[in-house]
This record gives structure tokens, C-alpha cells and sequence, in this order.
């Protein structure tokens, strides 16, 4: 059938409902996209008065000159890499950005640079850190996948002066493993991309989760499918039709779907409330931790959320109060019947829903972007303070 023959039986259909139907069926259209349109709105404007209060402090100034090497990789790292560029942009004398690809030594040997900042690092071979650490260069690296990946990054760490970790429970492996300096540095959010925004319809959810499907998940998700399907969820990432019953969910499910930090705020940003589940430490999909090393620290994706001024509903890790107070500013749950009880209590109580979604922002902007992280890292390398 022809796009003109479509658009003409379409017309003769429309002309077949009566006059009377049309016109509520139009209303009825036109009253929800006014409720739907005056609540984002309403709320775009609150989360945009917390953003117009925040102090406008700098968080620090270094007169370093730093060369940062970047993973080197595409997504999911080249958004943590343009996040600590854009950061340290505003934080050092000089910046110098390298790939891992490029003579690191030929460069610092040139530049002497202050400190050379590696992440993620797997890359790069320990022997050419060393020729930095030899020309009296001093070297960090800051990881990335804590502790899902150190069986890799086991043999790296000790070629580094300073080894930052996004999770505590590492903090003593690899002071174990003969590092003299090791600090916590949990990720953050990207103010950039994770920040109050108004959004089209199509982003518009009651519940959504973004991330892959590990089996943690999927035995989490599968307690839930029947609640899902009934109400207006987005699921997007890859492995979902792991699902037991996925033709529940399929018409839901953005299957394979990798977002860049955009168009996932854009999600965020339209979502009620954000489901946070972490993945488990000794999952078999796409896992080194051959230790068994858990896991206490909240992921990035707490952080991101949290920075869209939408509520944040996250299973729990014991450190999450380091950095919001359950109940104040996040909600947290330890199963699914209790998940899918707060889902519609919040869902149907819209004022204390906003009310802790507009305290995580205003801490997150406060206290959890991306450079409040690295002025934390100049002052432990340039001011010794402790992580």
C-alpha cells in the first residue's frame, strides 16, 4: 500500500467516527496534554529556582599543569573522559590532553607536566608508566570499574604514584597489593548533560531503568514484569530479553539500545522516578573479580539521576549515606515488593515526590559533580589532603 493510499483510508476512517466522538475525543486529548505539559512545566520551573539559588563559589583554582591521558575508548568512557576535561579546564594553569595511543613519554618529557592523569588505564602497558615515573614524572590513574574489573587492573596499579578508586572496598586491595597511596573518588554527574531541562513527549515516563540486563537484574525484574507492563515504564539497554516473560515487556523495552549522556538525561529528565538497581559483584557476564571483592559505593548513575531533579529510587549500598540521606533525598529498597509499593506511593503522592527529587539536585549540584571530584583530586595530590 502506497503512503497516499494510507493517508486516504486513514481520512475516510476519521470521517466514519462521528462528529460528536471526534470532538471528545479531541478534548480528552487536548485536557491530558495540558496536565501532562502544566506538570512538567511546573516542575522544570521548581527545579530551575534550586538551580538559579546555588551558590556560585569556585571550587578551586591550581596552578598545575596537568596532562590527562584519556581511555581512549568510546562510549561509555568518552563521556568520563569529556566530563574530566571539562572540569580540569577550570580548575589548572594548563591543560594537555593525550590518547593512549600518542609517545606519553616524548610529551611529558617535553611538557613536564605536574602530574599525568591516566584513566581508566588498561590500555597502556606498566612499563610505560614506569619510563614516566623514571624521568622523576609523578603519575595517577583513576579506575573505573571497581571491583568488577581487578583482575586487570591488579598488575597496573602498582606502576602508578597515586591510584584513585571509585569504590571503598577497594581501597585496601590495592594498599594490599603494595600501593603507598590510594584514595576513594567515587564518579559524579556531568552538570553539562545531567541537569534540570524541559523535554519532549516522547521522554515522558512514570518509571524507567536504563542499563544492562545483568542477571541480578534480570531475577530482580522478573518479580516485577506483570506491575511493570500495566503502567507507563521505559526500559532501555542491552541483554533484556533474558527476561522470563519479555513479550510482557518487549513493547516497553528499548532492546540494544547504547544512549549517549544526552539523550539519556533527556529520559531522566521526563521520567517520574528513576529506578537504580547495581549490578552485583560476582556477576558472570562481562566480570574479572576473581576476589570476590564487594561492592559498598553508590555507581555513577546514582549521581546522574539525582542531577536531574527527577526521584531516585536505588537499592541499597552501605556508603549511599556518604553522600544523600534516604528519605530526604533519594529512596532506597531491598526488594521488589517494597520497590514496587514505593513506585505507586510516590506515583500518587506528586508533592513529597518533587520535594525529595529538589533536595538531590540541590546536593548533587552542591556537592557531586564532576568538578567537585577533581578539585577533591588536586587536593590530594597537590595539598596532600586525604581522600
Amino acid at each position: 500500500m502506497s503512503r497516499k493510499t494510507a493517508r486516504i483510508n486513514v481520512k475516510r476512517a476519521v470521517k466514519r467516527v462521528p462528529r460528536a466522538r471526534r470532538r471528545k475525543a479531541w478534548r480528552r486529548g487536548w485536557e491530558n496534554g495540558f496536565r501532562l505539559g502544566m506538570s512538567g512545566g511546573y516542575h522544570y520551573g521548581r527545579c530551575d529556582a534550586v538551580m538559579r539559588l546555588l551558590p556560585n563559589d569556585p571550587v578551586g583554582r591550581w596552578d598545575v599543569r596537568v596532562m590527562y591521558v584519556t581511555s581512549g575508548k568510546g562510549v561509555p568512557y568518552s563521556p568520563l573522559d569529556e566530563a574530566v576535561i571539562g572540569a580540569l579546564q577550570g580548575l589548572v594553569r594548563e591543560l594537555i590532553v593525550l590518547q593512549p595511543t600518542h609517545d606519553l613519554k616524548t610529551a611529558a618529557v617535553k611538557m613536564r607536566p605536574d602530574i599525568v592523569l591516566v584513566l581508566e588505564g588498561l590500555t597502556i602497558p606498566g612499563k610505560r608508566i614506569d619510563e614516566l615515573r623514571a624521568e622523576g614524572i609523578r603519575t595517577a590513574i583513576w579506575l573505573t570499574d571497581d571491583p568488577y574489573y581487578t583482575d586487570l587492573t591488579a598488575p597496573l596499579v602498582t606502576h602508578y604514584d597515586v591510584v584513585f578508586t571509585l569504590e571503598l572496598a577497594c581501597v585496601e586491595f590495592y594498599r594490599q597489593l603494595g600501593c603507598r597511596q590510594v584514595h576513594y573518588l567515587p564518579f559524579g554527574s556531568n552538570p553539562a548533560f545531567f541537569r534540570p531541562k524541559p523535554v519532549t513527549s516522547q521522554f515522558r515516563h512514570d518509571i524507567s531503568f536504563i542499563g544492562s540486563a545483568y542477571w541480578n537484574r534480570v531475577a530482580f525484574f522478573d518479580q516485577m514484569t506483570s506491575f511493570l507492563a500495566k503502567r507507563n515504564t521505559y526500559i532501555s539497554g542491552i541483554w533484556w530479553e533474558r527476561l522470563r516473560q519479555f513479550h510482557k515487556l518487549r513493547p516497553k523495552i528499548a532492546l540494544n539500545n547504547w544512549m549517549g549522556p544526552e539523550e539519556t538525561a533527556a529520559h531522566y529528565n521526563g521520567t517520574k522516578i528513576v529506578i537504580n538497581l547495581h549490578r552485583a559483584t560476582d556477576d558472570p557476564s562481562y566480570n574479572f573479580n576473581s576476589q570476590r571483592i564487594g561492592a559498598v559505593s553508590p555507581n555513577p548513575r546514582t549521581f546522574e539521576i539525582a542531577g536531574c531533579g527527577t526521584l531516585l529510587l536505588t537499592d541499597v549500598r552501605s556508603d549511599i549515606t556518604r553522600f544523600y540521606t534516604p528519605g530526604q533525598e533519594i529512596v532506597t529498597y531491598a526488594s521488589p515488593s517494597e520497590l514496587m509499593h514505593k513506585i505507586d506511593y510516590y506515583l500518587h503522592h506528586e508533592e513529597e515526590r518533587r520535594f525529595i527529587a529538589l533536595n538531590a539536585l540541590r546536593r548533587t549540584m552542591l556537592e557531586h559533580t564532576y568538578p567537585h571530584r577533581m578539585a577533591q583530586m588536586m587536593r590530594i595530590l597537590f595539598e596532600g589532603a586525604t581522600g
